[in-house]
């Protein structure tokens, strides 16, 4: 299979890594003035090659050209260093994706930027990713993972722990109803900078919360010596819970000290409007999510599927095409409105889709 250009480069090698089938990617950045590979998608090759057996590489000497050949997942106890240009979160959707399908279950321990502004954060991983593991592929006491220490851009030093056993059944996927928001958590944290900032930022933000619920707690978390990483920064994660167990996340970080300056109050102004944009986007579940939802949804037995998702994100619509073109699956995408729920809430909810598919009844190493 013959791709061009570095869009969506993570998809293509993830999905190939599932189907068994080798692509080749032509005119890598080939236009650019550093043209190819970035160091970030090398390391991200690196990690592949670690969870598996049998992977083959043939990268051309300007690194404009790869041909990947998939070997088989294995899993299995790895540790790994990520490259500090990307978050961990740039690799936990390998991890996410690829773990239930492995013929052995993967402990592994990555470190890196926990925390950034491209990447997914590793509390959103923890709080949303997680729940879809658990609730989805029944893994409800083989799934853990653990943030050890924190880092920030541009030296990291952040430390995480995932553990997931392979899933050995599933069943179809039903997320149609999503409920009423019933509570707000968070995690406010401080590295290497005045305690006295995190503060500041559950301040602004439970002012901003309260105005929308009652039931709202933020934490603070402050680590100290090693913990807390090698550079300084601050950030949030906020996350709603409904009454039927739907989990949604926001996340807000800090720019690197050596660029322009943020204060407590705009991160805490931007992890409250990402925060109710994503409760008026009204998914079951989160946008950062979405291709994960949609991957399970295709890879189980043969069997209909249901999942109602908040407006696609541009990511999610190119993940569909790559699942069209490396399995020739599918979903019915149809807009959604509950007639049970509250006609203002409908009015705000008429941008969800009700999406269905029929799994291929994928078949993993044993």
């Amino acid at each position: 299979m013959i791709f061009e250009g570095c869009s969506n480069f993570r998809t293509r090698i993830i999905l190939s890594l599932l189907s068994g089938k080798p692509v080749k990617i032509r005119n890598i950045r080939s236009q650019d003035n550093e043209p190819g590979l970035k160091e970030f998608e090398v390391n991200f090759l690196r990690l592949v090659d670690k969870i598996t057996n049998g992977t083959s590489l043939e990268v051309n000497e300007t690194g404009t050209d790869l041909y990947f050949q998939p070997g088989l997942l294995i899993g299995g106890s790895i540790s790994h260093e990520c490259c500090k240009l990307r978050g961990i979160g740039y690799y936990l959707e390998l991890i996410f994706m690829v773990t239930p399908y492995c013929k052995k279950g993967i402990h592994i321990t990555l470190k890196g930027v926990t925390n950034n502004e491209k990447d997914p954060s590793v509390d959103a991983f923890k709080t949303c990713a997680l729940p879809i593991l658990q609730r989805i592929l029944l893994l409800a006491t083989d799934v853990t993972m653990d943030i050890k220490k924190r880092g920030m851009e541009p030296d990291g030093g952040g430390e995480i722990y995932f553990s997931c056993e392979p899933v050995k059944y599933t069943k179809p996927i039903q997320l149609t109803e999503f409920g009423k928001i019933k509570k707000i958590r968070g995690t406010f944290f401080s590295l290497r900078v005045s305690p006295t900032i995190a503060n500041r930022m559950v301040e602004k933000a439970k002012a901003n919360m309260l105005k929308f619920i009652p039931d709202v707690y933020f934490t603070v978390d402050h680590p100290k010596g090693k913990l807390c990483g090698n550079s300084p920064g601050f950030g949030a994660n906020i996350v709603s819970l409904t009454t039927n167990g739907i989990v949604l996340n926001a996340d807000s970080v800090s720019l690197p000290f050596s660029g322009k300056r943020t204060t407590a109050e705009e991160i805490a102004e931007n992890v409250s409007s990402a925060m109710l944009e994503e409760i008026w986007r009204g998914g079951c579940v989160d946008s950062s999510f979405q291709s994960l939802i949609l991957l399970y949804m295709a890879l189980r037995q043969k069997d209909v599927s249901h999942v109602v998702l908040g407006p696609l994100s541009p990511y999610t619509i190119q993940f569909l095409r790559h699942l069209k073109i490396f399995f020739g699956i599918t979903f019915k995408l149809e807009p959604y409105n509950n007639i049970n729920e509250d006609e203002d809430l409908r009015q705000g909810y008429n941008s969800r889709i009700l999406v269905t598919g029929v799994g291929i009844g994928y078949n993993k190493l044993i």
